[in-house]
């Protein structure tokens, strides 16, 4: 072959060789088109099965969740830490009764003074002074609410600011023979003193007799302790072993020796305390202003006697009459037995106290009684303001 026609050949050797290419890159991107035609149409996530080359898959273990770390066990306290974090949370109370001072103690639950005590500490009071022993300041107290059924009240310190407030445990998680203390005014001394003992026993239950009218209050749910209670320590805080409030102090039986040549035993101690649980839930409702059956909100009312039981018919009999009260203005004397209130009959002493817990001052009522020479009585009386009952 001639140089000549090799040079024409060339051309045309290039142009079969561009051809090939073209056709090659047409088949690929055909080839690549049908493959992806195939794996669209395949399952989602579902991978083509391997060779069967003999060889077998280690395993890859699935991640665990790790657990969060236990919570730390609680801190417990020795007697002398428990009463230094817990004495300056209390206030020492002196409620003024006519001519006596009922001495008793509170728990302060928020920094700007709303403090937690025992009804029968302020019952009947007139005047209530409270003494922080965080800083040593005094304050005038004044009846936010009560429940009597349940021996509980909560009171506003007028002016504070800043006072420490206790740790709230919970009473659903005490069980007999944990360890508690009692911190209080034992005795109306004016000092915070503890008293330190286990659970005895849980939902106990005692009976009370108020003093004013004579009528008793059965208190249940109670938590038994062991722990040396006394007049003053009313209203003031139980604790665990680490600090935290688990009820509220109501009752207690001191112990007491016989005189003679052969003393006797000590009596078992025997102390009651309202569970902080329950007691919380009537704070919330004096907060929330949500009178109930036996819870009391804002200032009481006003009818001006004194009752008891009527021993002849059912009613409650007026034993005292108060001077330019209601009841004195609508004829009640000694003696007299009410029967109705608001068209309701009064059969008990205490149902007319029951019925006295919902009425405010400036409330009108329709009372009913019978006189002591058997006649039937009736008026209309608007209430006043007077001390919680």
């Amino acid at each position: 072959m001639t140089r000549t026609e090799r040079d024409r050949t060339t051309p045309q050797r290039r142009r079969a060789r561009r051809t090939l290419a073209i056709l090659a890159v047409a088949a690929a991107v055909t080839a690549g088109l049908l493959a992806g035609q195939r794996l669209a149409s395949d399952p989602p996530n579902q991978l083509p099965a391997p060779a069967q080359s003999g060889v077998v898959a280690p395993e890859v273990a699935t991640p665990q969740s790790i657990p969060p770390p236990a919570p730390p066990p609680p801190i417990l306290l020795t007697p002398e830490q428990i009463h230094q974090r817990v004495a300056p949370t209390t206030v020492h109370l002196i409620s003024r009764v006519g001519w006596r001072e009922i001495a008793g103690t509170g728990i302060v639950l928020t920094p700007d003074g709303l403090v937690l005590t025992n009804h029968h500490v302020i019952d009947g009071a007139t005047d209530i002074m409270a003494v922080n022993q965080g800083n040593g300041a005094s304050y005038d107290a004044e009846v936010a609410g009560y429940d009597r059924t349940r021996d509980l009240a909560v009171l506003r310190l007028a002016g504070a600011t800043g006072l420490p407030t206790p740790a709230l445990g919970h009473s659903a998680a005490v069980r007999t023979g944990d360890p508690v203390t009692a911190i209080g005014n034992a005795e109306g001394a004016g000092v915070p003193l503890a008293a330190g003992g286990i659970v005895t026993a849980l939902n106990r239950s005692v009976t009370a007799r108020d003093s004013a009218d004579g009528s008793t209050n059965k208190l249940s749910g109670l938590i038994e302790v062991n722990a040396d209670i006394r007049p003053g320590d009313s209203g003031g805080p139980l604790v665990d072993a680490t600090g935290s409030v688990i009820g509220v102090s109501t009752a207690g039986t001191a112990v007491s020796h016989d005189e003679g040549p052969t003393p006797a035993p000590p009596r078992e101690i025997k102390s009651f305390a309202v569970p902080i649980d329950e007691a919380i839930t009537v704070v919330d409702q004096v907060r929330e202003g949500r009178g109930s059956e036996t819870v009391h909100v804002g200032p009481t009312a006003l009818l001006g006697i004194s009752v008891s039981d009527s021993v002849t018919v059912p009613g409650a009999r007026v034993v005292a009459v108060s001077y330019g009260t209601p009841a004195e203005g609508a004829g009640l004397a000694r003696g007299d037995v009410i029967t109705t209130f608001d068209g309701k009959p009064i059969r008990t002493a205490a149902e007319l106290t029951a019925m006295m817990v919902a009425r405010h001052p400036g409330d009108r009522i329709e009372l009913g009684w019978t006189d002591a020479s058997g006649g039937s009585r009736s008026a209309t009386i608007v209430l006043t303001t007077g001390p919680p009952r």
